[in-house]
């Protein structure tokens, strides 16, 4: 069975955005992008919330252009590979390749397609991960936390669900970032 797996890049205080949307403070170097790339290479499907698909979408086009970075473009491919799955009440349609949009999100429907996925399966925006770790889904959260304190904004993490966690692995970046996976226990 392939894992859910809930990857984040946060702020040291665990935001994912500031209090005003932003979070350009989170925008990778190139050797933490890298890093990412080499995470999500065996990602068979994207799990992404409206907001987040809104941002990823990006890679569709712009990411791929000849003029970017070598990592750029790796990240790029990396993710105009996999399928991808919006959850969205409001958004009318989905404007990338490979790419379904539902309505609800469907904690079954979830359980099945990591049943059924030779490969794992990432979930991206807070909300949406908040909902997958509440129903017991997500099997490692992975956090990329940033050397800034944003003092508050959208947490990366639910607030009201407790889960234990296994920290399986570690590593510390040139630019302060830090790079923490934990096991989900039970």
């Amino acid at each position: 069975m392939a894992k859910l797996i809930y990857s984040a890049i946060a702020s040291l205080d665990g935001y994912v955005e500031d209090a005003g949307g932003a979070f350009e403070w989170a925008a990778p170097d190139e050797q933490v992008h890298m890093f990412v790339n080499d995470l999500e290479r065996y990602v068979g499907t994207y799990l992404y919330g409206r907001r987040m698909y809104e941002t990823m979408r990006y890679w569709e086009t712009e990411g791929a252009s000849p003029g970017g970075s070598p990592v750029a473009r790796d990240y790029a491919g990396i993710w105009r590979a996999a399928e991808k799955i919006v959850y969205s009440r409001t958004l009318e349609s989905v404007s990338t390749a490979q790419t379904r949009l539902e309505r609800e999100f469907d904690a079954d429907a979830v359980r099945r397609l990591k049943e059924a996925s030779p490969s794992d399966l990432t979930i991206g925006g807070a909300e949406l991960a908040g909902q997958a770790i509440a129903a017991g889904l997500v099997d490692e959260i992975q956090l990329l936390l940033n050397p800034i304190l944003v003092g508050g904004g959208k947490p990366a993490l639910p607030q009201d669900v407790r889960v234990s966690l296994e920290l399986v692995d570690e590593r510390r970046f040139a630019g302060g970032v830090v790079f923490l996976r934990y096991a989900v226990v039970g």
